[in-house]
Formats: C-alpha cells, structure tokens, sequence
C-alpha cells in the first residue's frame, strides 16, 4: 500500500497552515453582521493569513443564502450583509505549499439554525468515521444522515476533496452522499471534508454567470501588452486560484482587458459562483484532517 508518511517539516506545515486558516476564518466570521462590506471583511481575512507568515491557499469567498460557494467580489461591488442573509465563509492559507481548507456559515437571519447545524453535525459525523480502511462512501453515508435527520437535504454535486502541496483539490472526492467509492483512507493521507446543507428540494447546485475567480491552467503568450501583463501577474500566483480584485489592485483596469483575452484564449478555467437549483438556503463547514493511524486529526482546529 502505497506510503505517504510525512516528513516532520511537511507536517509542521500543514499543522501552521491549518492553524491560521482556523484562525483567519473566526477573524472573518466575527465581522459578519448586518452593514458590513463582504469585500472589507475578505481583504481582512486574507490580511490576517499573510501577517501570520503564510500564504493565501485560495481567494477567501463569501457566499450568501442560495450560493453555495465560489462568490468572490471584484472592487467595484458593494456587497453589504444584511438581516436575514444566510452567510458563507471559505478560507484557506498555505505554508510552503501545504494547505488548510476550512469553512463556517453564519446565521443574519436568526432563522436557519437547523439548516447551520445540520453541516456542523455533518462534518462531525464525518469525523467521527475518518481512519485509515475508511472509504469515501462511509463518509458520504455520515454526511448524509446528520444532514436528513435536521430535516436538510445534502447538496449531492458538491464534495469534498484531497489536498496536495499547491494543489487544492485533487483526489479523493470526499462525497456528501453515498456514492458507492470504495478506495479505502490510508494514514496520512489529507483530505478537506465540506457538507454542504439546503433547505432546497433539488439538493443540486448549478453554475451562475460572472465569474471572478480563476486558476491558470495552461499558458501561452499572450498577444496583447495588457495580456501579457495580466499573465505575468497570474504567474506569479504559483498556479494557486486568484480573483479579479486582485488583479485590478496590481495594474488597474487593464487587468480586465488582460482577463478578458487570457479567458478567450482558453488558459484560465472558471469558478462561477454555484447556486441552489431550487433556490434554497444553503450552510456549508469544512475542516481539513490528516489520517492517522487510529482516526483523523483536524489540522484546521481554532485552539482559541
């Protein structure tokens, strides 16, 4: 069987990595209220990851009520947060590389408390089965249980995934429902769990318009100087995702004509925010865990 014991200095870096994604998503999360800009609270979510010596994973994204992820806005939005908004936040840091994934929902309505611990429950029962022999469909099984015993239905076409170093999602999926994937969980492997919950009768997600959060995928020269500015910039992301805002801040509005070849040209792929295709409310928790040998530890636990 395959061996992916870690070096004590990988490890060390996931554990710092996880540490200050947990920290940065209670950061973010205690500035989710009614008046509060979505793009303020982000930039100070990925302030905190930076000013702690890591480095952003991914943009942090804030997705409300029906959108279930993938919300992230350029510098000309603004989104405020209000009553009643079911509110989303998706953080993740690296060190050298290695990555923590981590993710709450907080409740501005005071009505959906159900629908918010139905995914906690859920990335708890998930916990509760992760060891190595485990399979990627008795995680599914947890999920969906804790999730339908709230009276919730889990969101089928979402998952969770594997994390490698500067790779977000690679394999395996982590289901939220039972797929019938039997490839055991072996020691050490990392792997981020995100039950997604709705109030929604389709329990499916579908993808919006207006993306603004891309990865590069596959470049090639660029034929116009603000595309091959935009490039150079992207680049230097090391293949991580990034979003329009940052682009914006470095170069201005030249990074959109940029952007806009680089997608033409095929060398981005798209994240699109992702709605519930019945329009219900959807809460999302995610933790990262590392296998070991008897269960899992959450690499993503806020000590404070």
């Amino acid at each position: 069987m395959e061996n992916l014991a870690p070096t004590p200095e990988i490890r060390k870096s996931y554990e710092i990595a996880g540490r200050v994604a947990a920290g940065a998503l209670r950061h973010g999360a205690k500035q989710i209220k009614p008046g509060a800009n979505m793009r303020e609270v982000l930039d100070s979510v990925e302030e905190y990851i930076l000013k702690k010596g890591c480095g952003i994973a991914f943009p942090a994204q804030s997705s409300i009520s029906n959108v279930a992820a993938h919300f992230c806005p350029t510098d000309v939005d603004e989104v405020i947060y209000k009553e009643g908004d079911v509110v989303k936040l998706d953080v993740g840091a690296h060190h050298d590389g290695y990555i923590g994934d981590t993710a709450i929902t907080v409740d501005l309505s005071g009505e959906h408390k159900a629908l918010v611990q139905a995914a906690v429950d859920a990335v708890n029962a998930a916990q509760a089965v992760l060891r190595p022999g485990c399979t990627p469909h008795e995680v599914g099984v947890a999920i969906s249980e804790a999730i339908e015993s709230k009276g919730m239905r889990p969101v089928r076409n979402l998952s969770g995934h594997g994390v490698g170093r500067f790779i977000i999602h690679t394999s395996p999926s982590m289901p939220n429902v039972p797929t019938g994937e039997t490839k055991p969980l072996i020691e050490h492997q990392v792997v981020a769990v995100e039950p997604f919950a709705t109030t929604g009768t389709a329990g499916l997600i579908y993808n919006g318009s207006n993306p603004t959060l891309f990865a590069l995928t596959a470049a090639r020269g660029a034929r116009t100087p603000s595309g091959r500015e935009a490039l150079a910039l992207i680049q230097s992301y090391g293949g991580l995702p990034f979003t329009t805002r940052w682009l914006t801040r470095e170069i201005g509005s030249k990074a959109l004509l940029g952007l806009t070849e680089l997608r033409r040209a095929r060398m981005l792929s798209e994240y699109p925010p992702l709605l519930e295709r019945s329009g219900g409310i959807v809460a999302q928790r995610e933790n990262t865990f590392m296998i070991t040998k008897t269960g899992c530890k959450v690499l993503t636990q806020d000590d404070d």
